[in-house]
């Protein structure tokens, strides 16, 4: 198989797509009225939510053209698989290329290239089906540049189909993920409108960071391509990684995703990093961290003025975040480290909170100053320690 670009690739992202597609669980049951009804109030909210973020954080825009180009997308769940297979083929195409490079010359070895990517796309599109039902909705940093969305299959199609490529940067997209949203709100049992611009507000807040903050987006994918950079693809060298990996770990299932010191770590993919990615891992974590944390502190802070039921919307989220799921999801969350995602919303939130109660608002935005100013791992944990260094 090739990639939709022509040439060898390290997965089959036709096949990833054409997998997830067929493993994907249905969403909720509703009328297509219903559905019209969602569609149609989240791209409502989503602007609604625009104007809150800004004035609560008092971020803006470099320019208008900056905030127009992100378009929201409103999408079911095979959609967000097409939407996350176009950002991977951008993001992993140096990684590609490496191993492309490595590869010799020869009809076998293109047999088994055939054969690998096959594999590997069957793998990406069963990982891509599980996280489908999971997301309520996403800033794509790296979305696609070029014609982001195909044609509607039919005039009465409800939700936006994204492309699968050409891969390349573009300026990124918002996804809100329709089914999941109501199949939360129901579980939740909840006001279906507030929690519904509740999502919109922390997804927006996503939207607003690099929008307002034009170097955000390069420095990330700066520190992505360096991480990848440093992937050692010589299959011995991996071996010996997994092996050595494995002896720490020992004690089977119940020790993935804990080290020595009783800390915790990223989840399965740490076993095969090299001390300079576990380095860069550790600026990607505190990054994220401060998005996903200013994220949350927005929704929330904007929420008594918009959203009259944010305290019971907050209080029954979070008792869901920290209950998880039955015993197969807890598995697969901490394997993909998801556990460290939602640690990543929590200890974010924490630094967030603690800067603006020294500095205020004003004070803690010189977080955007510039790659320098942004948190390091350990002031994630110390927001006095952020503050001494940058804030006053």
């Amino acid at each position: 198989m090739t990639s939709v670009s022509g040439g060898a690739d390290m997965v089959d992202w036709n096949l990833a797509v054409a997998t997830a597609t067929r493993l994907v669980r249905p969403g909720p049951e509703v009328s297509r009225a219903q559905a019209a009804e969602v569609v149609a109030e989240l791209r409502q909210h989503a602007l609604e939510a625009e104007e809150h973020v800004r004035e609560f954080t008092g971020m803006r825009s470099a320019s208008l053209t900056a905030a127009t180009a992100t378009p929201v997308l409103i999408v079911d769940r095979p959609g967000w698989v097409r939407a996350n297979v176009a950002g991977f083929r951008t993001i992993v195409q140096p990684l590609v290329e490496k191993l492309q490079a490595r590869r010799s010359a020869g009809a076998a070895a293109g047999v088994f290239g055939s054969v690998g990517e096959k594999a590997t796309g069957i793998e990406v599109g069963a990982l891509l089906a599980f996280l489908s039902s999971k997301v309520l909705g996403q800033y794509e940093t790296f979305a696609p540049g070029e014609a982001s969305l195909e044609a509607p299959d039919s005039p009465a199609a409800l939700f936006d189909k994204p492309r699968l490529g050409p891969a390349g940067p573009g300026p990124g997209r918002l996804l809100l993920v329709a089914p999941n949203i109501v199949q939360v709100e129901r579980e939740l049992d909840v006001n279906p409108a507030d929690f519904r611009l509740w999502v919109c507000l922390h997804e927006e807040t996503h939207r607003t960071q690099f929008t307002a903050v034009p170097w955000l987006r390069d420095h990330i994918q700066s520190e992505v391509q360096s991480f990848l950079a440093e992937t050692d693809v010589d299959p011995g060298a991996l071996l010996d990684r997994v092996r050595e990996a494995a002896g720490s770990l020992g004690g089977g299932l119940t020790g993935l995703g804990a080290r020595g010191d009783g800390s915790s770590s990223a989840g399965l993919l740490e076993v095969v990093q090299s001390p300079a990615q576990r380095e860069i891992l550790g600026r990607l974590t505190a990054v994220m961290s401060l998005l996903e944390g200013h994220a949350d502190v927005v929704m929330d802070g904007v929420g008594p003025a918009v959203v009259p039921s944010v305290s019971e919307i907050r209080e029954k989220f979070q008792q869901r975040r920290d209950r998880g799921a039955n015993r197969l999801d807890l598995v697969l969350r901490r394997l993909l480290g998801m556990d460290a995602k939602l640690r990543q919303y929590q200890d974010g939130a924490v630094f967030v909170r603690g800067v603006v109660d020294r500095v205020g608002m004003d004070g803690f935005n010189r977080v955007w100053t510039s790659p320098n100013t942004l948190p390091t791992k350990e002031e994630i944990h110390n927001p006095a320690a952020w503050v001494a260094r940058v804030g006053r």
